[in-house]
């Protein structure tokens, strides 16, 4: 059991408190912060205001604060574990349908982060990527989760002095795309050789964004199979959420 510092300081520990509600509990209205904490409003205003300066946090266009860069370069593991073990048979299932290689992954900051790989059971094939790391703006399943964010969120995010993209109107302009289609393609902007379609998953609040892939050698991509790829990604990503649903519930 811990116990309260004797020398505690408040407006430390409403902050921390804050950065908290933020990553388990998802946006927050300044109102709903000054209730949770027993403040006043102002007080909350100005608790939240300094957590943007600091990119623990950052304010949407409907007036609400979600959690900032900082905290949203970890993942809370329990939440990975749980999406992965619900997201693997339907990997399996997707892999099966399309001969392909499967990826489920999740976006923390700058990055997306392959969680899970089902191969394609060809021998020229697209290779485990579990556990790698590719540029959450390049990568299919990335720009598909991206693309599920507020174009304030994802230009507050690459607008700091560490930003890998250089042409942030482009990246926009790219999301606006993939967010009219419902998909992302990714070819061989990360790999050459390797193209990958993907799809965001619609997480619960709380829960690192998430997508899924179909990644597969570019000399069997032809685009006039997109469609039928797409239809059977979309098919595989409405299971994960019902199953993720039906976990929260």
């Amino acid at each position: 059991m811990k116990n309260k510092p004797a020398y505690g300081i408040d407006s430390v520990d409403h902050a921390l408190q804050l950065a908290t509600l933020l990553v388990h509990e998802g946006p927050l209205r300044v109102t709903d912060a000054a209730e949770r904490l027993g403040v006043a409003r102002s007080t909350a205003h100005r608790l939240l205001a300094m957590l943007v300066y600091r990119d623990f946090a950052q304010r949407t266009e409907d007036r609400r604060y979600t959690a900032g860069p900082v905290l949203r370069n970890t993942a809370a593991p329990e939440s990975v574990a749980d999406l992965r073990r619900l997201a693997l048979p339907h990997l399996r299932a997707l892999a099966a349908r399309t001969d392909e290689s499967t990826n489920l992954m999740v976006v923390i900051g700058f990055q997306a982060r392959f969680i899970a790989t089902v191969e394609s059971p060809r021998v020229l094939r697209v290779g485990d990527r579990e556990g790698r790391l590719l540029p959450a703006h390049l990568a299919s399943g990335g720009r598909a989760a991206l693309a599920l964010r507020s174009e304030s969120e994802v230009a507050a995010l690459y607008s700091t002095p560490d930003s890998p993209v250089s042409d942030l109107g482009a990246l926009l302009r790219d999301l606006r795309r993939v967010r009219r289609q419902g998909f992302a393609v990714n070819d061989q902007a990360t790999e050459a050789g390797v193209t990958a379609i993907g799809q965001a998953v619609s997480c619960p609040d709380g829960m690192a964004p998430a997508a899924v892939s179909i990644a597969m050698p570019t000399a069997r991509y032809r685009q006039d199979r997109l469609a039928e790829w797409t239809q059977t990604l979309a098919t595989a990503v409405a299971c994960i959420e019902r199953d993720l649903a039906d976990l929260q519930s």
